[in-house]
């Protein structure tokens, strides 16, 4: 018997803070795209879905590998970039762990400093 797939990335995920993305197929190498729905944002616009687009460290049946996507918000003018690994926990459920960074739009040079979060 083989070890069954995990990590998959293809799936609806949902994080500890109420937000939400769908990934969809991940092609032969790595390359993904999908919608992420915030439950959370500095914007006074209203939150829309916005798309992802991203790509997967290939993988055989018994890694965790990395991951990265960029979401270009459909709200804001700001793109947000996330990188990460999935993991198995004991129990056998998929948990993502994910860094961001995510760069605001600013009107000029001198207020490139307060852009990056």
């Amino acid at each position: 018997l083989t070890a069954p797939l995990q990590c998959v990335l293809t799936g609806f995920w949902t994080n500890n803070l109420g937000s939400n993305m769908t990934i969809g197929f991940v092609n032969g190498k790595g390359e993904f795209s999908g919608l992420y729905h915030t439950a959370v944002t500095a914007s006074r616009s209203k939150i829309k879905v916005s798309p992802l687009q991203g790509s997967q460290h290939p993988k055989d049946e018994t890694d965790q590998p990395t991951f990265g996507f960029t979401v270009n918000w459909s709200f804001s003018d700001s793109t947000t970039v996330f990188t990460g690994q999935c993991f198995v926990d004991d129990d056998g459920k998929e948990i993502l762990r994910t860094t961001w960074l995510l760069r605001q739009e600013v009107g000029n040079l001198q207020e490139d400093w307060k852009a990056t979060r």
